[in-house]
């Protein structure tokens, strides 16, 4: 205990120092050339904490250690670093690239993008991508300019040598004859004309290699390798292009890929641009692809041997119509599914794919470790065939929100509870049509899931003592962190129906007396303390917060 008491107690005045140094940036520059390298980390940090644009542009521009990482360091707790400190951080890694302390080779950059759109200095995905790409080109420019003053230095050298050649030349011909110097200056003419032939098939040959083969990224002219997670939409697709085309000391290397409003066409060229051993996830939203557009995305995909998690969210694909060809071209994304032998993460958002489940995921070689579901129409078939999957035992999060569970899904889903009460560790049920009696079949399988983390109930039409109940059933799930919970019938306006749909629940006004709402948080609030969870489960009806799309994966 002294031990600990002890480390905590340095680490505290550790950052306290850190923090007075990196607040006075005339003291910081002058300082760095003593400072040892064991303590650049502990600055950076603070200066990334408390806003010091300049401090981190020190910091990294000497940089005393081969890899820097600033997303996958920050613990959750800390809000994502300022606008001008991400942009103090990429120049000064452009301007590390021609300073001979800096040692940097790697910058990990994954996991540092900001979706909140409430941390207004924050930086997110898309800005951070453009970024990433201006600072690429900006290095690009940066030793090209350097190699053409090396060129110039050179041609300038190689003029006043030929210039004192010439001289020598003249000195030696003015003791000979007539015929002696006649046979000089053809032998001289020869040779100008010999170096001017093979000049000429130098050039032809560097042109031809030029238009043959596009502009390649060559492992030996790169100094730092940056890795982060892209986020490209059709604004910024052609800038995104272009950067990872280019040669230069910088090389962009993409984890995660995330997608918005793009052709499978566009995806594709991307796609090809990654190292296929370096893409993890694909996240493709609110692109128009359709039956043939992923038919033509997911065998791109295939040759990705890490590639682990697959998103696909508001893609235009509606099986809800019989067309000519549908079942064959599910049959075609079956088969794509079923090429992507490292995947464990499937989400398929709105797809509208009713009665069709069983066919796209048994194509699947290994079991999925989550899986979400949401607005897929599911039928009472397709939850019965997932109750009794491969994936039903390895299922570590589960999303089956805005499909409506009538009493035969009911059973088929305690029986996928059942399945993975040791494995599941996020469960949402939103807007699932969940009343007072179809809770109560589920709190039994409910109460066994003794691995569940985050259980989200939002957009159920429940009465206060439903709540209560769930809340008693919750409390009991020692693992459990956070229930999102809807908001009881009895805090809504007359003239709700007796069975609201979520949109309904959703748009319904609800009553603007708070005791209505504080009468529902005081028992809940009551559960708690019987139960000794004040401390450690929150209990929530905030939506805004609390949304998964807010979410960040691990």
């Amino acid at each position: 205990m002294n031990r600990s008491r002890s480390f905590a107690m340095v680490r505290s005045l550790l950052s306290l120092s850190a923090r007075e140094v990196v607040s006075d940036h005339c003291l910081l520059a002058p300082c760095l050339s003593s400072i040892p390298c064991e303590l650049y980390r502990p600055l950076l940090d603070a200066a990334f904490a408390h806003c010091r644009p300049l401090a981190i542009g020190e910091l990294v521009q000497r940089w005393p250690e081969r890899t820097l990482s600033i997303g996958r360091q920050r613990s959750s707790d800390h809000e994502p670093p300022n606008r001008l400190c991400v942009s103090a951080l990429l120049l000064a890694v452009v301007r590390g690239l021609t300073d001979k302390r800096c040692c940097l080779q790697v910058l990990d950059m994954c996991g540092l993008q900001c979706e909140d759109g409430r941390l207004e200095d924050s930086m997110g995905g898309w800005s951070l991508t453009v970024a990433l790409c201006s600072m690429l080109l900006q290095a690009r420019n940066i030793t090209a300019a350097i190699r053409g003053c090396r060129r110039d230095k050179q041609d300038k050298k190689k003029r006043a040598t030929g210039t004192e050649r010439d001289g020598a030349v003249k000195r030696d011909r003015a003791g000979l004859k007539k015929e002696e110097v006649e046979k000089m200056d053809c032998s001289e003419n020869a040779a100008r004309e010999q170096d001017s032939t093979k000049g000429v098939r130098r050039k032809m040959e560097l042109q031809r290699r030029t238009e043959a083969e596009p502009e390649q990224v060559h492992s030996r002219d790169v100094l730092v390798n940056v890795r982060a997670d892209l986020f490209v939409n059709a604004r910024s697709w052609e800038r995104v292009r272009r950067a990872m085309c280019l040669s230069g000391p910088l090389r962009l290397h993409c984890r995660f890929l995330r997608v918005e409003e793009l052709p499978a066409s566009s995806i594709v060229s991307l796609l090809h641009l990654i190292p296929q051993e370096e893409l993890l996830g694909l996240d493709v939203r609110y692109s128009s692809l359709g039956v043939s557009g992923l038919a033509l995305l997911l065998p791109q995909l295939a040759p990705f041997p890490q590639l682990c998690s697959l998103r696909l969210h508001y893609c235009n694909l509606d099986m809800l119509r019989a067309r000519p060809g549908q079942q064959e071209a599910l049959q075609d994304l079956s088969k794509g599914l079923g090429d992507l032998k490292s995947l464990r993460r499937l989400s398929l958002t709105a797809l509208r794919l009713p009665g069709h489940l069983r066919l796209l995921l048994s194509s699947l070689s290994e079991p999925l470790e989550a899986l979400e579901l949401p607005y897929l129409s599911l039928t009472s078939g397709d939850m019965a065939y997932l109750s009794r999957s491969p994936h039903a035992s390895s299922l570590a999060e589960l999303d089956l929100s805005e499909n409506r569970l009538d009493e035969s899904s009911l059973h088929s889903l305690r029986h996928l509870l059942d399945q993975a009460e040791l494995s599941l560790t996020r469960l949402s049920l939103c807007g699932c049509g969940l009343s007072d009696g179809s809770l109560r079949v589920l709190l039994p399988s409910l109460g066994q899931c003794n691995a569940l983390r985050s259980l989200r109930l939002a957009l159920n039409p429940l009465s206060r003592a439903a709540l209560v109940g769930l809340a008693w059933a919750a409390a009991g799930i020692h693992s459990l962190k956070l229930l999102l919970y809807p908001n009881p019938l009895e805090e809504y306006e007359p003239g709700l129906p007796s069975m609201p749909s979520s949109a309904q629940l959703l748009d319904w006004p609800l009553i603007e007396d708070s005791g209505a709402k504080e009468l529902t948080v005081a028992q809940l609030d009551e559960v708690l303390r019987a139960k000794g969870r004040t401390q450690d489960l929150l209990l929530t009806s905030n939506l805004l917060k609390y949304s998964t799309d807010l979410e960040m994966d691990d």
